[in-house]
C-alpha cells in the first residue's frame, strides 16, 4: 500500500506539474501556446507509443477522443497566457467535474439532496471566483478558455469510461490528436504567427508531454485499480492545491484569501457529491 501511495502522489504531482510547466514556458516568452501544445502532443504520443508499441498505438483510440484531447490541450495552453497556475487548475478541475455530473443527470442519474447541495456549493464557489468586477478576479478570456479545456477533458474522460485498455487507447488518441493539431496549427499560425520556440521552451513542452502527461497518465491507470473509487476521487481534489503551491514556489504567484475560500467551496462541494454518490453505489 505504501508503494501505491507513493506512486499515486507522484502521479498527482505530475498532473499539477502540467500547469506549472506551461505557465513557466509561456511567461518566460520561450515558446508560444500553440507551439507548446503541438510539441506536448508529439512528445506524449511518442512516449505512449513506445510503452504500448507504435503499431498498436496507431490502430487504437478514436478520432472523437482525439478531437476532445486537442480541444483540451490547445485551450489549456492559451488559457495560461493570463491565468495563474492554481487558478487555472481550479477552473479546469471544477469544469470537468460539473460537466461530468451534468452529463450524468442528463443520462437519468438522480442526485440525492446531499449531492445537490455539494454540487450547488461547488458551482457557487466557481461563480464567486469568476465574478466580473471582483478584486483580483481571473482574466475573463483566460477563464473562458480554461473552461473550454475542461469541457474537452470532461468529454474525453466520459468517452474513456468503459475502455478496457486505457493506456493503449490513450496512446492511440495522442497519436491521432497530433495529426489533428498539425492541421489546426496551419490555420492558427496564419492568424496568429509565433516565433520559433527556444531550446528551453521546447524542452519544457517535451517534459510536459512525455513525462507529466504521457508517463503520468500511464502511471495513473496503473495505480487506479489499486485505489477504492472514493479514494481515487478524493486524490484528484489535491491537484489544484498542488498547482497553487507550485505556483507560489516556482512562480511567486500569490495565494489570495479569495482563491482559498472559493477553492474550499469548489473542492469541498465536489468531494461531498462524489463521496456520497460512490458510497451509495457500494
Amino acid at each position: 500500500m505504501n508503494r501505491v501511495l507513493a506512486l499515486t502522489l507522484l502521479t498527482l504531482v505530475a498532473f499539477a506539474g502540467n500547469s506549472i510547466i506551461v505557465r513557466v514556458a509561456l511567461i518566460s516568452a520561450s515558446i508560444g501556446p500553440l507551439s507548446f501544445g503541438l510539441i506536448r502532443l508529439l512528445a506524449g504520443a511518442t512516449v505512449l507509443a513506445l510503452l504500448v508499441k507504435p503499431r498498436a498505438a496507431l490502430s487504437s483510440g478514436s478520432w472523437t477522443g482525439a478531437l476532445c484531447l486537442v480541444t483540451y490541450v490547445v485551450f489549456f495552453s492559451y488559457a495560461y497566457l493570463t491565468l495563474e497556475a492554481g487558478t487555472g487548475a481550479l477552473i479546469l478541475f471544477a469544469t470537468v467535474q460539473i460537466v461530468m455530473i451534468g452529463v450524468g443527470i442528463k443520462q437519468g442519474e438522480r442526485l440525492s439532496t446531499i449531492q445537490l447541495c455539494g454540487t450547488a456549493i461547488a458551482c457557487l464557489g466557481l461563480g464567486l471566483l469568476l465574478r466580473p468586477g471582483a478584486v483580483v478576479s481571473p482574466e475573463p478570456l483566460g477563464a473562458l478558455m480554461m473552461g473550454m479545456a475542461g469541457l474537452g477533458w470532461a468529454l474525453y474522460s466520459l468517452l474513456g469510461r468503459d475502455v478496457e485498455k486505457p493506456t493503449l487507447a490513450t496512446a492511440g488518441n495522442f497519436a491521432k490528436a497530433f495529426v489533428l493539431i498539425v492541421l489546426v496549427s496551419v490555420l492558427l499560425f496564419l492568424i496568429s504567427p509565433e516565433k520559433f520556440p527556444s531550446t528551453k521552451g521546447i524542452g519544457l513542452a517535451i517534459v510536459s508531454g512525455g513525462v507529466t502527461s504521457g508517463l503520468g497518465y500511464a502511471l495513473w491507470y496503473r495505480v487506479l485499480p489499486h485505489l477504492p473509487a472514493t479514494q481515487a476521487g478524493i486524490a484528484q481534489l489535491s491537484v489544484p492545491a498542488l498547482a497553487a503551491m507550485g505556483g507560489l514556489i516556482f512562480l511567486n504567484e500569490a495565494v489570495t484569501t479569495r482563491l482559498l475560500i472559493t477553492s474550499a467551496m469548489v473542492l469541498g462541494g465536489v468531494a461531498v457529491a462524489t463521496i456520497h454518490s460512490r458510497s451509495a453505489n457500494v
